[in-house]
């Protein structure tokens, strides 16, 4: 089904086809007609390119999602693997791959639930925490440089924008999976 015939048989008030900043056929978001209009696809496509960016560390030789639970268990505490796994969104299988690979570096360790001796728990190590606080540490630096490139009306912008940003991080059902029709 092409965007323009799910957007026309009215499943998303508001989104409609409008062209970018190419002239191309792209998808925009303008619930009035008062309201600014916004690029769906470029902004789509300029936070992509942001999180790529405080991705690439030199700390941990991490893959992304192997940082994230990582970043999940050492925010959450202690959790058992199939809440780890459910948090992630990632499979049992995969989530066996992840936990060995953290384990063997030293970043998490397996221990027995108190409250079930057929399951475990994960816990994050020490050494962990540390790799946790020097990539956070690294990657807001790297943030931190770039923001001394915008002018000043720029930052102005972007930080009354902060507070929409985090409240689209935030919200409910807006993964791919609860938004592809069904």
């Amino acid at each position: 089904m092409s965007t323009e015939s799910a957007v026309s048989q009215g499943g998303n008030p508001g989104l409609a086809l409008a062209p970018d900043q190419a002239g191309e056929p792209g998808l925009a978001l303008a619930p009035d007609a008062r309201d600014p209009v916004i690029d769906v696809a470029r902004l789509r496509v300029a936070l992509a390119r942001l999180s790529r960016k405080l991705r690439r560390h030199e700390v941990a030789g991490l893959t992304p999602t192997q940082l994230a639970a990582l970043a999940t268990v050492g925010t959450s505490g202690p959790m058992r693997l199939g809440d780890l796994a459910a948090a992630e969104g990632i499979a049992p299988s995969t989530l066996t791959r992840l936990v060995t690979a953290l384990e063997e570096s030293g970043y998490v360790r397996r221990c027995a639930d108190p409250s079930d001796a057929r399951a475990s728990t994960l816990a994050i190590t020490p050494h962990g925490q540390d790799v946790l606080e020097r990539i956070r540490s690294e990657s807001t630096l790297v943030l931190a440089a770039s923001l001394k490139l915008l002018t000043p009306a720029q930052r102005s912008a972007l930080a009354e924008a902060l507070p929409v940003l985090e409240q689209l991080a935030e919200a409910p059902g807006s993964g791919p999976a609860e938004t592809r029709p069904r």
